[in-house]
C-alpha cells in the first residue's frame, strides 16, 4: 500500500521519543512534524536522520484506513491516537 497524499497523519498523531533533525527532543502525541511539508510528505524519508521509529511505520488499511470506502486521514489520525493512548506507558 503507498502513502495516503496530502495524509501524514503518521507524522502527526504518534509521540516519537527519538530525535529529530529540527526537534531533538522527539515530539508530542497529536503535535505535526517540523520535517513535514505543506503536502504531508517527510522531507528526510529515505535518509538516515529520519528516526527508526519513523521507517517503522508502514502503510497499511487497518491502520490509514481504505479511501474506496470513504475513509479519510480524519480515520487515519483516530486510529493513530487511538493507538497511542492504548500503549502509552503508566
Amino acid at each position: 500500500m503507498e502513502c495516503r497524499a496530502n495524509c501524514g497523519a503518521c507524522c502527526t498523531a504518534p509521540s516519537i521519543n527519538s530525535p529529530i533533525p529540527g526537534m531533538p527532543n522527539g515530539k508530542p502525541a497529536g503535535t505535526r512534524c517540523i520535517q513535514l511539508n505543506d503536502n504531508h510528505q517527510c522531507m528526510i524519508f529515505g535518509m538516515p536522520e529520519r528516526p527508526s521509529f519513523c521507517a517503522s511505520l508502514q502503510p497499511s488499511k487497518e491502520m490509514c484506513g481504505d479511501e474506496k470506502i470513504g475513509q479519510s486521514r480524519e480515520y487515519a489520525m483516530n486510529w493513530l491516537t487511538e493507538l497511542e493512548q492504548i500503549t502509552r506507558p503508566n
